[in-house]
This record gives structure tokens, C-alpha cells and sequence, in this order.
């Protein structure tokens, strides 16, 4: 039975995570928002060389929970309440490790491990998006072409989150969706291993242009072209057997429940200071008394702290699940549905009720605003998660609903 009582060891983390976000994070956010492309090493360091000793979540093979999918979600959700940005930023192996860890061999896995225990901060990413696909990855058109020894990668990856960290700024990893045959449809999909030889030195790989963005921008997100990139064969992902475009969509059941906890925070971290400013001006919400009698503010506060508690529970049983081993692509496609749902309006609507204060710059809401509005985007778009749920519902297949 699932239980909502979070575990001591959880609690802990949690009360770390919260000091780590007053102290290293909300301080900085406005001005690394303000400077897009340029990196918070300060923060990044610290994780690296202090965070991660009592984060242990953060260190591939060293996790000590007993519930480390469920640890990691409230660790992503109070990071994000101090900056969703800097949670990006985090070195960690992200979604592209999430896809070595769900994929990969043990040779691979174990490559991962020991790149994250290197002196310098590393990272991965995962480049999957191209210009003509974006929610449908099966029309991926990036080829993969067996030559001898090794596989020769071509193509153009868009919107890869994390990609000057992974290949300019460590000796990280791409993990880099290709076909190596386009009349076989997602059958024909592989993830492939691309390693930077050295910081800064991935042979076709190049990083052609880094994204302005309206949120999310103390993180990269580069456009990136493989031109004869040429990789091993051991480096297609798990293996000559390996999972292709099902290993990518399985991905996402760990991935989206993550985003689902970070999109959590940022809401959290919209309404408490909406709560805070209201009651400086001694708006007290009567919580418990019928919504007949309640003020329109009230209705709307007691709206919101509803549909920001659904989120939650909706990404705590997705977790849960994770951490049982059971299917949960269903459970991690609702709470990320629903938590892109629930950012998006409450801190549009802690805006709209705080008016030219929410508004300015002088505070951060504005600002999570604008970074919201990404939880709605990536690993799977609102209406496409809403397009999973449906088909696993009604037992269609996504050839019958589209």
C-alpha cells in the first residue's frame, strides 16, 4: 500500500535541499535569468564537490534510500521551488542517464558510474528532437549507418537540454536517437552512445547555435549537428539487442514524473509568495468555510492549493510505482499532464492577482511564470500525454488514435 508519510531519511533531504535553495539558489536566479549562457559554476560546484556527499541521489550507483525514485522527486520539487533553471543545471545524469540506466548494458551503465565519480562535474543529455518531429519521435530522420567497426551518426538534434555541459564543458555523454532503417518506421529507431573524448572534443559533434529562451535560462539548450559522427559498435545502447524506440518511450515513465515534481515546485513557489503578499495586506483565506461564503480571492486561492495537491498525488503514485518496480507509463503520463496544467495557471493567476507586482521584476513571479510554462512542453507535451492516457484507457494502439 502506497503511504504518504515520507520516510526520515526523505525528511532529511528534503530540510537539505530547502537550505540549498535559499541559500545557493534564490539569491541567484534573477541574474543568471537576466544573463542567458552564462553558467552558474558556483552553484554547480558546490553540488558537485559538498551537495552530492549528502545527496546521495545525485551520485549514480550511490543512492541509500530505500525509495531512491521517490527521494528523487522531492529533491526535483524543492530544487525547482528555488529555481527550475538551476535544477537543469544540476550534474546529474538527467534524462540521457535515465536512458543509459533503462537501455543500456551493464558495460554501459558501469561507464556512466565511473564518469560520475570523477573530480569534475559531468553530464549527460539525451538529443532526440529534430526540426520536422517534435512529439512524434517515430518520424526521427537521423541515420545511423553500420561501417565496419563502428556506426556513422548524421543528422540535426534540436532543443537538446544540456548539451554544451554534457560535450563543452565536461567529458559527458549524448545519448543520440537515429534510425538505421527509415522504411521500418520506429522499428528502426536506436539510441546510440556518443562520449566526449575530452571536454570540448566530441568528433562530429558540433553545437551550431545555443537558444534564447522565455524560461529556463540559466540551463543550455543547443541545436546540434553529427556530421560522420563515428562510434563503436558496443555504443549502440544496450547492446545488439538493443530496446530502440520502446527503450525511449520508457524512458519517459521515469522522466516525466521528474518533470511532473520540478513543475510542483515552481507552482509552490507561486503560491506561497501570492499567500505572503496577500496577507501583508491582511487578506486571511478562510479555509474550511463553504465557497458560498468565501471571497473571490479565497475561491481562487482554495482552487489553487486543490489542483497543486492533485499534481502532487498524482506524481507521488507515479513515483511509487517506479520504486515498485510496476508499469506506470499511465501514472507518469497524468501527473505530467496535469502538473504542466497546474503551473501554467497558477502562477499565470498569482500574477493576474498581484497585478503591476506580479508583473514586475522587482519579485520572481513573473519569472516563474515564464518558466512554467515549460513544464507543459518538454518530455511530451500536454496534449500527448493526454493522447498515452487515452489510448491506454480505451486499449488503442497509436496507429488507431492519433
Amino acid at each position: 500500500m502506497i503511504s504518504f508519510e515520507n520516510s526520515q531519511y526523505i525528511k532529511e533531504q528534503q530540510k537539505y535541499t530547502e537550505q540549498v535553495s535559499l541559500e545557493k539558489i534564490r539569491p541567484q536566479a534573477r541574474f543568471f535569468d537576466d544573463h542567458e549562457h552564462e553558467e552558474p559554476w558556483d552553484f554547480i560546484n558546490f553540488i558537485w564537490n559538498e551537495g552530492r556527499k549528502t545527496l546521495k541521489i545525485l551520485a549514480p550507483g550511490e543512492e541509500t534510500s530505500e525509495e531512491p525514485f521517490m527521494l528523487q522527486i522531492h529533491i526535483n520539487e524543492m530544487i525547482s521551488w528555488g529555481d527550475i533553471g538551476f535544477y537543469m543545471c544540476l550534474p546529474y545524469p538527467s534524462l540521457g542517464g535515465a536512458a543509459i540506466a533503462s537501455t543500456g548494458t551493464e558495460g554501459q551503465k558501469n561507464r556512466l558510474v565511473e564518469r560520475f565519480k570523477g573530480d569534475k562535474p559531468t553530464w549527460t543529455a539525451m538529443a532526440l528532437t529534430e526540426s520536422h518531429c517534435g512529439s512524434d519521435s517515430s518520424a526521427i530522420r537521423a541515420r545511423a549507418v553500420q561501417d565496419g567497426d563502428s556506426w556513422v551518426l548524421n543528422g540535426e538534434k534540436l532543443f537538446v537540454t544540456m548539451a554544451r555541459k554534457s560535450l563543452i564543458d565536461s567529458q559527458g555523454f549524448l545519448v543520440v536517437w537515429a534510425t538505421t532503417d527509415p522504411s521500418a518506421g520506429h522499428r528502426g529507431i536506436k539510441p546510440f552512445l556518443v562520449e566526449a573524448d575530452a571536454p570540448g572534443v566530441t568528433p562530429g559533434v558540433k553545437i551550431t547555435k545555443l537558444e534564447d529562451k522565455l524560461g529556463l535560462r540559466s540551463s543550455d539548450t543547443a541545436v546540434v549537428l553529427l556530421e560522420d559522427c563515428r562510434v563503436p559498435l558496443e555504443n549502440l545502447l544496450g547492446g545488439a539487442d538493443g530496446k530502440g524506440f520502446k527503450g525511449a518511450m520508457k524512458t519517459f515513465d521515469s522522466a516525466r514524473p521528474s518533470i511532473a515534481a520540478c513543475g510542483c515546485g515552481v507552482a509552490r513557489a507561486a503560491l506561497e509568495f501570492l499567500k505572503d503578499e496577500l496577507a501583508k495586506d491582511g487578506v486571511k483565506i478562510r479555509y474550511g468555510v463553504p465557497r458560498n461564503l468565501l471571497t473571490s480571492i479565497e475561491r481562487d486561492i482554495v482552487d489553487m492549493d486543490a489542483q497543486l495537491r492533485a499534481a502532487w498525488l498524482l506524481t507521488v503514485k507515479a513515483a511509487w510505482l517506479v520504486d515498485q518496480d510496476k508499469p506506470n507509463t499511465k501514472e507518469s503520463s497524468m501527473a505530467k499532464a496535469k502538473s504542466g496544467e497546474v503551473t501554467s495557471k497558477i502562477t499565470q493567476k498569482a500574477v493576474e492577482l498581484l497585478g503591476a507586482l506580479g508583473y514586475s521584476k522587482k519579485t520572481l513571479l513573473e519569472k516563474w511564470m515564464r518558466d512554467g510554462r515549460i513544464v507543459d512542453i518538454f518530455e511530451g507535451t500536454g496534449e500527448i500525454n493526454r493522447l498515452v492516457i487515452a489510448r491506454i484507457i480505451l486499449g488503442y494502439s497509436g496507429k488507431d488514435l492519433r
